[in-house]
């Protein structure tokens, strides 16, 4: 029998959100590619955001007006919530947090 993974909700803004998918590994078994994967597309901007939020990509930073710092409810599993927490406490491990983590780091650890 399949046991169904229990789906919570985070709330994350704009930043969080890219936040994590920069953490996220790029190299790893596969159940974790396949989570890692899914995982992108939950905190992926849709269509709909990319207007609402008006993203802009200027040279290597990407902008957005002031409506991108509400926060929105994101899908996190439990095994994706795992592969977060890791990513943040290795990164704590390593002395390689930034003030940028500091609002993550709260929500999941």
């Amino acid at each position: 029998m399949k046991q169904t993974e229990k789906v919570k909700y985070m709330k994350l803004n704009i930043a969080e959100r890219f936040m994590v998918l920069g953490m996220l590994p790029k190299e790893s078994n596969f159940t974790t590619l396949k989570i890692v994967r899914q995982l992108q597309e939950s905190l992926s901007l849709t269509e709909a955001e990319f207007k609402e939020f008006d993203i802009k990509q200027e040279g290597q930073q990407i902008k957005w007006n002031n409506k991108g710092i509400e926060e929105r409810e994101i899908d996190i599993g439990e095994k994706a919530t795992d592969i977060i927490v890791e990513a943040l406490k290795k990164l704590n491990d390593n002395n390689k947090l930034t003030s940028q983590h500091f609002s993550l780091y709260e929500k999941f650890i």
